[in-house]
């Protein structure tokens, strides 16, 4: 196998590697078929010399649909082994807006040594694609082999959409390692997924966004408890997961390594903590990885540096120029607010843009949230801004109560006087059938703002 666009070492020479080492050993599961390292292998070369049979050429940037299929992941692998640049979009995505992201994307041109754009959530702004090279692929999965403990004998359920990084990033070091992914179409079937979890291996583990992990710990704790002794680690991020949901997690699997890490499209996995250690420290996020560093500004907020960060936005020179300096600092400054502990762990505090200001005073909605959350009635909830007329802003709380409950305005608001200073208590309160959140468990934001 050659990749036309440079010798480096790329995730598809080690599917070829393996391919040899261990012919045998199964790469994929998915929908019941069993794909081995040596079938993986030839699948994707004889897909590769159909691509540059075809003309597909070196730089050339190809959209496809992200689906939980083992012929996606062919075809993935497969258009970088023919030096194109792979632009994964989701799977649902309407033809229209399909087309029309390949029309934008079609006369851009990417670095060499690129290997696929990326598309963020677009929860605060407008959907960006983010240029990911080769070598940043590498560094993500070395930075998860060597922080969580990725092995040979491992078996992963990915249940995320394969065209973001949360899941996307999961096959890297299993492809690495000659490890298993098990393919799962989200958690619609929550069998289904529990399922996945009989595969025969020594070791599984699983990334859940925390929406996911809440929805387990309601429908399925059970199940979940009955993996104590198989599930070797599980991992968490996208969003911030409350120390209600940690702890429950953490009686469940007292055994295995509960991990929440800080990561994102712009800037590669970057660190990861293990709350199941006896502490469950929320909002701790750890200490970056090897490939990886964190810089806390002047402003509070993190700016990351290392081999994971993004090449810049496609068609955005501008904005790439703003957030990351290549030629200096390979710096990518970003809009989550934190602080670095005595023992060099990242610890998130919030996001700039959410901040509310109430009176003078900076509140992060999401430690409204996380305090809401540890009430026993509270299924979820969001706090979003109102406008007010004597301090500019107030706090609103917007609330899912759990099957049966009712909001009790006066109760939620004590017990929030016991966890918050006086300034973060809301002013307001109100029951909703369900928060908005985005495939990855975050809330939308932008949802909330344009609805002020």
């Amino acid at each position: 196998m050659k990749l036309e666009t440079s010798n480096m070492m790329t995730i598809e020479r080690y599917i070829e590697r393996n391919a040899t080492l261990y012919p045998d050993k199964t790469a994929i599961v998915c929908d019941g078929e069993h794909c081995t390292y040596s079938m993986l292998q030839e699948r994707i070369s004889r897909k590769a010399a159909a691509l540059q049979a075809a003309g597909y050429r070196e730089g050339q940037i190809v959209c496809l649909r992200a689906l939980p299929t083992t012929d996606y992941l062919v075809a993935y692998f497969a258009y970088h082994v023919a030096g194109c640049v792979v632009a994964p979009l989701e799977k649902d995505l309407p033809e229209v807006s399909f087309q029309k992201i390949a029309d934008e994307l079609c006369p851009h041109s990417v670095p060499k040594g690129s290997a696929d754009i990326l598309y963020t959530t677009g929860t605060t702004g407008r959907s960006k694609g983010v240029i990911i090279s080769h070598d940043a692929i590498i560094a993500d999965a070395e930075n998860l082999i060597d922080g969580q403990g990725f092995s040979h004998d491992l078996a992963f359920v990915v249940n995320g959409p394969l065209n973001h990084i949360g899941s996307l990033s999961k096959l890297y070091p299993l492809m690495m390692l000659g490890a298993t992914a098990i393919i799962v179409d989200g958690l619609k079937d929550l069998n289904r997924f529990f399922d996945a979890f009989q595969y025969p291996a020594p070791k599984m583990a699983t990334f859940l966004v925390p929406a996911s992990i809440r929805m387990l710990l309601q429908f399925g704790a059970a199940q979940m408890a009955a993996l104590a002794d198989k599930m070797d680690f599980i991992e968490t991020g996208a969003a911030a997961i409350s120390q209600t949901d940690m702890a429950a997690l953490c009686r469940l699997l007292p055994k295995t390594r509960l991990y929440n890490t800080y990561a994102s499209t712009e800037t590669g996995i970057i660190s990861t903590y293990n709350y199941n250690d006896g502490r469950c420290v929320a909002g701790c996020l750890g200490r970056p990885m090897k490939h990886s560093e964190i810089i806390i500004t002047d402003k509070g907020l993190i700016a990351c540096k290392g081999r994971t960060l993004m090449t810049g936005y496609v068609g955005d020179n501008q904005r790439s120029m703003f957030n990351v300096q290549r030629s200096t600092l390979d710096v990518v400054y970003t809009s989550d607010m934190g602080l670095l502990d005595a023992d060099g762990m990242v610890h998130l505090t919030g996001r700039e843009d959410d901040v509310i200001n109430v009176g003078g005073f900076k509140v992060a909605p999401t430690e409204v949230e996380d305090a809401a959350l540890a009430f026993p009635d509270v299924e979820d909830c969001v706090c979003i801004p109102v406008d007010h007329i004597i301090t500019g802003k107030a706090l609103k709380l917007l609330v899912v109560m759990k099957d049966g409950k009712a909001l009790d305005r006066k109760a939620l608001a004590l017990h929030l006087k016991t966890r918050l200073e006086a300034y973060k208590i809301p002013m307001l309160y109100s029951q909703i059938d369900k928060v908005e959140r985005t495939f990855n468990g975050k809330i939308n934001r932008k949802h909330y703002a344009r609805s002020i």
